[in-house]
């Protein structure tokens, strides 16, 4: 953070240690021009919020029926949550990729005569996975919402059912009210992890103008560029100088998700606590 300060003159000097004796925003001034730092960032924002709403309403339903409900192959589903957890995510790089070059569910495009869709170079491949319940980290989201369900009395429900709610009045009316903490959790997780994803990212192949984080890996080589297409990063020629603008792209990209984090501390851990996550 604090080397994103540095001046030209600091980088050199051999007595400059963490405080810079000359600071400059001037890192910061040129990451936001190279970036293109609020448009991406509403872009970006629009995108994580979107999917987090996705996945926390798609994993706290599928979350209450393993908590509540008796079905058949309960079992067998519930350990497929699991494996979601534990399989590392490099054993699907080539399954998605394959996937979603060519995707036709089920057949149905060929068998209407249309051809598989090339969902790649896009968003859309995130948004079918979250919709399906197997987004990023949506195993370990059900299991959170598993058992902060499986801690509610099923007193509360029996009362709703009597006083005829229905099975789906007493979750949207009862049951999601109460699953605040546990809701407020899965979101901070959610938004942090989409907003930092560069795994399925990469998979994807999304565009720069959505996803902050492949701009800010290339930025110390896009600034040289800059200079050498004579756009206007004068003095970047020394990859040492070159490496301080990555820096002010790191601390912009991380400030968001700080300001979000300071505000909702509290109901994170609260929700950390009521829904039994040890270890």
């Amino acid at each position: 953070m604090t080397r994103s300060l540095y001046s030209d003159a600091d980088v050199y000097s051999p007595v400059i240690y963490l405080i810079p004796a000359s600071p400059t925003m001037e890192r910061y001034v040129t990451a936001m021009r190279v970036l293109d730092y609020f448009p991406t960032l509403a872009r970006l924002l629009a995108y994580v919020v979107s999917l987090t709403a996705i996945q926390t309403a798609v994993c706290s339903f599928v979350g209450y029926g393993f908590a509540r409900f008796d079905i058949p192959f309960k079992k067998l589903f519930f350990a497929m949550v699991v494996v979601t957890i534990v399989i590392p995510p490099q054993n699907l790089i080539l399954p998605l990729y394959v996937t979603f070059r060519s995707f036709d569910p089920f057949g149905l495009l060929s068998a209407l005569g249309g051809e598989p869709a090339n969902m790649l170079k896009s968003v859309a491949p995130m948004y079918v996975m979250s919709v399906f319940g197997c987004g990023l980290r949506a195993g370990l989201f059900i299991y959170i919402f598993i058992q902060f369900f499986r801690g509610l009395p099923k007193e509360i429900e029996e009362a709703a059912l009597v006083d005829g709610a229905g099975r789906f009045g007493t979750y949207f009316r009862v049951m999601l009210p109460n699953a605040m903490p546990a809701g407020v959790t899965v979101a901070i997780f959610s938004i942090v992890w989409q907003y930092n994803d560069t795994f399925f990212s990469n998979i994807f192949l999304m565009p720069e103008s959505v996803i902050m984080g492949k701009g800010v890996s290339a930025l110390a080589y896009s600034v040289t560029q800059m200079l050498w297409t004579g756009k206007g990063a004068a003095n970047v020629t020394d990859p040492s100088v070159a490496q301080l603008y990555a820096y002010a792209g790191v601390a912009l990209m991380i400030a968001p998700v700080m300001v979000m984090y300071a505000l909702l501390q509290k109901r994170f851990v609260e929700g950390v606590e009521r829904s039994g996550i040890v270890g």
